[in-house]
């Protein structure tokens, strides 16, 4: 039988990494078989196209990069990373946790397209990766939900103020509030499990948003 794919969700900084590493150890200590994978694959040549693109090499401005040509840079590198890495530990039945996937796709490319074409984005995206790239998909998907403004501070930390460091998804605020919108929008249509990150007017405790995962995780596998 093949395994579980669990997938992490979020804007640039909203913790996907931090709650992808503390989930891994909750199912380790419970004695399960776990992989976990990141998207994208910088450490692989497969990742050479995504590299270009969020350097600016296609155009500084995101919104003008053509949605469908980006995410098949993307893509592209999951097809290797799941070819080369977690396919065999997959079909013999372990736990992946992904910290993004084909998700990241929606959330990132949608905002480039008047509204009225976002359901048909969604259904060539799904219909390319699963279908046509046999890609598995996912058996759960968490957006741990964070205003833009603030994610966008958790990236300050992350750079030490160093905005150079930044690729043009990351440097867009105003790209990054409709990354926002288009992944509510996602996950309503595609039944994503959204984990907000943010209590009263501060961000909530790592602890306490695992805790929720825990819970959401529960309700919905085996």
């Amino acid at each position: 039988m093949p395994g579980k794919l669990i997938v992490f969700e979020g804007l640039d900084g909203s913790g996907k990494a931090t709650q992808t590493q503390l989930f891994y150890t909750f199912l380790q200590n419970k004695g399960l078989r776990v992989r976990h994978v990141s998207f994208p694959d910088y450490t692989s040549p497969s990742s050479a196209l995504v590299k270009l693109y969020l350097s600016g090499a296609f155009g500084s401005d995101p919104q003008k990069v053509n949605p469908y040509a980006a995410a098949s840079f993307y893509t592209v590198d999951r097809f290797a990373s799941y070819q080369q890495v977690w396919k065999a530990d997959y079909e013999s039945g372990a736990y992946i946790l992904a910290d993004r996937y084909t998700t990241s796709n929606l959330v990132y490319q949608l905002p480039k397209l008047p509204r009225t074409q976002w359901d048909a984005f969604i259904e060539w995206l799904l219909d390319f990766e699963y279908q046509k790239c046999e890609l598995p998909r996912p058996d759960m998907t968490l957006y741990l939900d964070t205003p833009p403004k603030v994610s966008q501070k958790l990236l300050e930390n992350r750079y030490a103020g160093d905005t150079s460091q930044e690729d043009i998804h990351e440097k867009d605020t105003a790209f990054q509030a409709a990354c926002r919108e288009a992944a509510l929008y996602a996950a309503k249509q595609l039944h994503w499990t959204i984990v907000p990150c943010m209590g009263k007017n501060r961000l909530r405790s790592p602890d306490a948003i695992h805790a929720d995962i825990q819970l959401a995780v529960k309700k919905c596998l085996p």
